[in-house]
C-alpha cells in the first residue's frame, strides 16, 4: 500500500464531532502515513494536543490570522509552552488573509512577526497561511531568510511567485484545489515548484477535492491531491506519494 502525508488537517474541527474516532481509526488502512494537525486558535490547542495522542498525528500550534485580534496579552507565553510539547512539530497555522479581513490588518501583521520570532526563537517550522496577501507576507518573511523554515500552505500564488518562496527556503503545499475545475493557477503553480520542496495536504474538512466536492474533505482524500501532482510534474503516483513524504518528514523533523 502506499504511504502518503497529509501535512496539514483540521480534524479538531466541529465537522468530525459525530465520527471523529471512527475516522482517524480508518485512515493507516487507507494509506495515510502520518499527519499535522493544525491548531488555528488558543481555544482549540488542547483538543489539536488530544489528537496528537495517536501515533500517527503530530501538532502544530498557532494563531490564524483570523483570530489576530482577540488574542489574551500572554498568548505567546502559552504558545510557547505548547511548542514544547513532545509532539509539536511546527508553528502554525499562523499567517495574513486579506480576503475575509476577520482581524485589521495591522494586527495580522504584528502577530505574524511575533509568531516568526518565535518559531526561530525555538527553532520550530512554520506553517503559513496567504491569502490575497503575496507581497506583504513576502515582506514579512525576508527578514528572516536564513534563519526561519517551514511551508506555504494550500498555495495560491502564481507560478512565477513560487521562486520568491523556495529562494527563502520554504516548501510549498497544494491540496484540493489543484483537482477543481479550470484550476489553471494553482497547477502552474505547482509544476514550477522544485520536486523536493513539494508537499500534499487536505486543509480539511475543506477543500475537497474532485470528484467528492460539496463533500466533507478528510485526510483519506490526500491521495487525489497526490495524483494530480505526479500527473502534473509527469511521475507516476507512488513516486510522488514517496517524494512528499519523504519531504514532509525532513521538514517537520519526523523519523
Amino acid at each position: 500500500m502506499l504511504r502518503y502525508f497529509d501535512t496539514h488537517a483540521h480534524l479538531s474541527a466541529r465537522h468530525f464531532d459525530e465520527d471523529r474516532d471512527a475516522l482517524v481509526a480508518s485512515l493507516p488502512e487507507r494509506g495515510v502515513a502520518l499527519v499535522v494537525e493544525c491548531g488555528t486558535e488558543p481555544e482549540d490547542w488542547e483538543a489539536v494536543k488530544l489528537l496528537s495522542e495517536r501515533d500517527f498525528i503530530y501538532a502544530a500550534y498557532g494563531v490564524h490570522p483570523h483570530s489576530a485580534a482577540d488574542l489574551p496579552d500572554d498568548y505567546l507565553l502559552d504558545l510557547s509552552n505548547r511548542l514544547r510539547d513532545e509532539k509539536c512539530v511546527a508553528l502554525g497555522e499562523i499567517g495574513l488573509d486579506y480576503h475575509y479581513d476577520f482581524s485589521p490588518r495591522d494586527v495580522q501583521e504584528r502577530v505574524l512577526r511575533e509568531q516568526l520570532e518565535l518559531a526561530v526563537e525555538m527553532d520550530k517550522p512554520v506553517i503559513l497561511h496567504d491569502r490575497e496577501a503575496h507581497d506583504d507576507m513576502l515582506a514579512a518573511l525576508k527578514p528572516f531568510a536564513g534563519k526561519l523554515r517551514g511551508v506555504m500552505h494550500c498555495f495560491s500564488g502564481s507560478a512565477e511567485m513560487t521562486k520568491d518562496f523556495v529562494d527563502l527556503g520554504l516548501y510549498l503545499g497544494f491540496g484540493g484545489a489543484i483537482t477543481f475545475d479550470k484550476a489553471r493557477r494553482p497547477c502552474k503553480a505547482a509544476q514550477a515548484v522544485p520536486l523536493d520542496r513539494l508537499l500534499i495536504e487536505t486543509d480539511c474538512p475543506y477543500m475537497t477535492p474532485v470528484p467528492h466536492r460539496g463533500k466533507r474533505n478528510d485526510p483519506g482524500f490526500v491521495t487525489l491531491a497526490c495524483d494530480k501532482l505526479a500527473e502534473l510534474h509527469g511521475l507516476p503516483s507512488d513516486e510522488m506519494a514517496r517524494i512528499t513524504l519523504e519531504n514532509g518528514k525532513r521538514l517537520f523533523g519526523i523519523t
